[in-house]
């Protein structure tokens, strides 16, 4: 059999602000409380950044610590591709930030804006370098500071989200072109355009020269999240060529505990295979898959060889999935 390239995941790396909000703290600035707030998204807490931390700062120690995982240098990295809705400046790209913060030599360096499922999009991007052979150490980063967009008056999305980062090493490596090896073994993405008034920012530079305020209904995204995510991790697994059943851990992205249950539950995947950091880290967009993926690394759950399935949806609306091994 005929060897191929794959895009293999050598290392992750997570990092939180260290500012913890709670819900009770919420509870005194806007008309909500903490059981309305749990019982309705599973959250208790989330992350927010200091007022001198810019989203590159966040990317940077995520990346740094993906790095040490996978005993590579700022040195050794060629390609960085950061997923982010909230980048420090309308350009240069944060992901350009960030390779001048890290000292990474001249290479390949820009941004993916696909909102919460930004981490699958750019992982994607990074396979198509990473599994040509056209970069031999990529930084895919998802990094956010969401909480600098929200109405904090608006109790229906301001208890939604936090702020972090997460990345992984992307390293090619020599697989026999079957489902046992290591590296990104299926994807699929989607996105509806039609869909945008469901979960969009009311400002931007062409519109009203403003930053605008997260706008969202979330009963309709909740809809269509349960039912387009299935169809995309479905799709995915038969890229991969697996069936669901057969993966060893399942890491959403993190929007809410209900959405999480209920696309497990469509795709009958057992409850005590979902990776959760809902509650300790809320919503943080892009952000939400790597960091999923590195508490379970670190915690020992997952582990090296282990079959993944990952996906997301976000405004516009995209959404994606994607299957690889560990």
């Amino acid at each position: 059999m005929s060897k191929v390239l794959r895009s293999v995941v050598t290392g992750v790396g997570g990092y939180l602000p260290d500012r913890i909000v709670s819900n009770e703290e919420l509870a005194r600035r806007v008309d909500t409380s903490d059981e309305w707030i749990r019982e309705r998204t599973g959250i208790t807490q989330r992350h927010q950044a200091a007022d001198h931390q810019q989203v590159s700062d966040l990317a940077v120690e995520a990346a740094r610590r993906a790095l040490v995982a996978a005993g590579r240098t700022a040195a050794d990295v060629d390609m960085i591709v950061l997923a982010t809705t909230t980048p420090d400046l309308t350009f240069p790209a944060t992901a350009a930030i960030v390779q001048r913060k890290l000292g990474c030599p001249i290479g390949i360096a820009f941004d993916v804006q696909a909102v919460c499922s930004g981490f699958v999009y750019a992982l994607s991007v990074a396979d198509g370098f990473v599994a040509r052979g056209r970069s031999r150490c990529a930084l895919v980063i998802g990094a956010e500071t969401m909480t600098r967009l929200l109405d904090w008056t608006d109790r229906g999305t301001c208890v939604l989200f936090g702020d972090g980062a997460g990345a992984v090493v992307l390293e090619p490596g020599e697989g026999a072109g079957t489902t046992a090896d290591r590296g990104l073994l299926g994807l699929a993405l989607r996105a509806d355009g039609t869909k945008q008034d469901l979960l969009y920012v009311d400002g931007g530079v062409s519109t009203n020269r403003q930053t605008g305020h997260l706008r969202m209904q979330g009963n309709q995204v909740f809809r269509h999240a349960v039912v387009n995510i299935s169809e995309a991790v479905v799709a995915a697994a038969a890229d991969a060529g697996i069936e669901v059943s057969s993966v060893d851990w399942f890491i959403p992205h993190q929007a809410n505990q209900r959405i999480l249950e209920g696309v497990a539950r469509r795709l009958g995947i057992d409850e005590t295979k979902v990776i959760s950091t809902i509650a300790q880290h809320a919503n943080t967009s892009a952000a939400s898959i790597p960091l999923a993926l590195d508490q379970g690394v670190r915690d020992g759950r997952i582990k090296p060889g282990q079959l993944l399935l990952m996906e997301a949806m976000g405004g516009g609306l995209t959404w994606g999935a994607c299957v690889l091994r560990l």
